[in-house]
């Protein structure tokens, strides 16, 4: 299955007042794994970007005035997510709201609703205290994030992906099966492997069992229950 975990800076918090985006970031799943394919762009607001914004995510009104706008990367961000695939965005609603903004500023097709997973509510739901930011469940799940100084879409997308899969409970299925991929014969890295037991199992039937089992059948005859059941579908 194939999923994309999606972070947005903005220049504010509502779209409604005018705010814009400044940068998107996506990260491919497939099967909960990271494949390595990623979407980044920086975008110019076509606005100036306020203080405020600025100390958050590090991007300023003389940087993004020279980084392309949404309409010029519209096509490759939607090609990228695909018309189906799921979005697992952390406060999904504040993302799909800048985002659907956008779109209907250049007048191309919104982002259904049904296609978001807010990792926020999944753990609100697994979680009964809090607190639910990005840093609160990396320190609950033991996530390194001492990269993220500041807020970056890539980044907080590639570390959303991790809390993801622990939300999920996908992490533990993840070692199960790795416990079983080996590098095979012919060199070829994740190659399946099975491996015999060093002592095989005892069986479970005897030889005598086996002989005891048919003498006892052959005392039943035809009036059997099964042998009656055996006749009427034949």
């Amino acid at each position: 299955m194939r999923e994309i975990v999606l972070d947005t800076e903005t220049t504010g918090l509502d779209p409604n007042q005018g705010h814009r985006l400044v940068e998107l970031g996506c990260v491919e799943l497939l099967n909960r794994i990271p494949t390595g394919a990623t979407f980044h762009v920086y975008l110019n607001p076509e606005r100036d970007v306020p203080a405020e914004a600025t100390a958050i995510h590090g991007l300023t009104s003389e940087f993004l005035r020279n980084q392309p706008c949404f309409i010029d990367i519209v096509d490759d961000f939607l090609a990228f997510i695909g018309d189906d695939a799921p979005l697992v965005i952390h406060n999904a609603s504040f993302d799909h709201g800048f985002l659907c903004a956008e779109l209907k500023r250049i007048e191309r097709a919104l982002i259904a609703r049904e296609r978001l997973i807010d990792t926020l509510m999944l753990a609100r739901r697994k979680h009964s205290a809090g607190p639910y930011s990005l840093d609160a469940l990396c320190g609950r799940y033991g996530i390194d994030n001492s990269r993220r100084t500041k807020h970056g879409a890539l980044l907080d997308a590639e570390i959303l992906a991790e809390v993801y899969v622990e939300l999920i409970g996908a992490r533990q299925a993840q070692l199960g099966l790795a416990e079983t991929i080996a590098r095979g014969n012919d060199g070829r890295a994740g190659a399946i492997v099975l491996r015999e037991r060093p002592q095989p199992l005892m069986p479970r039937i005897t030889q005598a069992d086996r002989a005891a089992h048919a003498d006892f059948v052959a005392t039943l005859g035809e009036n059997a229950l099964w042998q009656k059941f055996r006749a009427a579908s034949g």
